[in-house]
């Protein structure tokens, strides 16, 4: 009975950079073996238990065989016959399939080192086209080490288009697609994510809303990237610069989807894009189960983010209005979270990534001058109908003492 480290840990120790968790695999153990010696099982397809001190996971050595499409569709072997070598064979990629011992030795088998090395992202056998979530999870790993250069090798680029072709991501679930995803909105640089996806083929198949914005054009005065699809990638990186909040990200994401059904005769002008996108989040949200919570700051960056770009323009009535819609009295947290996403958005342009928009700050002030003031006073001895109407008219005087003018 053998324990080595593996996977990420290994990988990450490697890199210098600080491992989130350890994984081990066992070696010549049968599950009776880790019970005795009080591991706690959690495994449901294969023998998995969690150590009685530090909780890490220890995996049995295993093999595993397609049996079926999708993400269930295999048969796993976990017997004490299981070789190290054959256990890490069944992984993604070579620079996850790396192992210690306990004597600080490296088991390397498939030139994950070396791969490490030259920054390479490579699959470690044909077995990569069985499960279609590994489209995901190399995306993810390169929008995770952007910073160290990686890149995907050739033969791996071919697979994955291979794959696509082959209709290997038809099968995913909308669990598995959504669980990537929302890690892959938590790396640094989230735009690789979806720009791997695009390149074999993938994003047409699981994400069509985003996929058609490339190459749909935009003014150049307000948009000197003029494509859709690359203003869109700008938003998010915008976004995971300004915050690590995952839903402003998800929001920026998908914050011009209804771009991407302008009618041609119209472009590159998206006059009325907001109630299209609008339409298209809750589709896409709907499809992935994205969590309310989500959706719903999504569903209100899709909307409004136009407001946001005119407020110096809208009066002041109107502004009190977005307001309310936004329910920015009520919400001050969530609407701290519009205006992020709405910063990206102004941030996400050629030319415009290090500059502060003065909306943000210009919209703060009104809901800060509007919330101020004194409701009780205004509406003693008054009822029904009229109650609001004093609030929104004090609110829209609070406003018009303040001057948005551009500086």
């Amino acid at each position: 009975m053998k324990t080595y480290l593996v996977g990420g840990a290994v990988r990450d120790q490697l890199l210098g950079v600080s491992p989130k968790e350890y994984d081990w695999v066992v070696v010549g153990a049968t599950p009776e073996q880790m019970l005795a010696d009080n591991f706690k099982p959690v495994g449901k397809d294969f023998p998995v238990f969690l150590h009685p001190d530090t909780h890490d996971e220890y995996a049995l050595a295993r093999t595993e065989r397609k049996t079926a499409p999708g993400y269930h569709g295999f048969h796993f072997h976990a017997a004490p016959d299981v070789t190290l070598q054959q256990d890490l064979q069944r992984r993604d990629l070579t620079i996850n399939a790396i192992a210690k011992d306990a004597q600080g030795e490296l088991i390397d088998p498939y030139g994950g080192v070396a791969d490490l090395e030259a920054r390479v992202l490579r699959h470690v056998s044909d077995a990569f086209t069985e499960d279609p979530v590994r489209i995901l999870r190399l995306a993810r790993f390169a929008a995770r080490f952007h910073g160290f250069s990686f890149h995907i090798a050739e033969e791996t680029q071919t697979l994955m288009v291979q794959m696509v072709e082959a209709g290997e991501v038809d099968a995913l679930v909308p669990e598995r697609v959504w669980a990537e995803t929302l890690k892959a909105l938590s790396e640094d640089k989230p735009s690789v994510y979806f720009e791997v996806l695009r390149a074999c083929g993938a994003l047409g198949k699981l994400f069509p809303e985003l996929d058609r914005l490339w190459g749909v054009p935009q003014p150049e005065h307000w948009h000197p990237e003029i494509d859709t699809g690359l203003h869109t990638m700008m938003v998010l990186d915008q976004a995971a610069r300004l915050t690590g909040d995952v839903r402003v990200r998800y929001a920026a994401l998908v914050h011009d989807l209804g771009k991407g059904v302008t009618p041609p005769g119209l472009l590159p002008s998206h006059h009325g894009h907001e109630k299209q996108s609008v339409a298209l989040v809750k589709e896409l949200s709907q499809r992935y189960r994205v969590p309310n919570h989500y959706r719903d700051l999504a569903v209100m960056v899709a909307e409004y983010h136009g407001h946001y770009h005119r407020i110096a323009e809208m009066k002041p009535a109107t502004i009190v209005k977005t307001l309310v819609a936004l329910d920015a009295f009520r919400r001050p947290e969530r609407f701290q979270q519009f205006l992020q996403a709405c910063e990206a958005d102004a941030r996400g342009r050629t030319g415009y990534e290090d500059q502060q928009p003065e909306q943000t700050a210009w919209f703060e002030q009104c809901r800060v001058a509007a919330a101020d003031i004194q409701i009780e006073a205004l509406i003693k001895g008054v009822k029904g109908q009229a109650v609001r109407e004093i609030i929104n008219r004090a609110r829209i005087e609070a406003i018009q003492k303040l001057n948005l003018a551009p500086s």
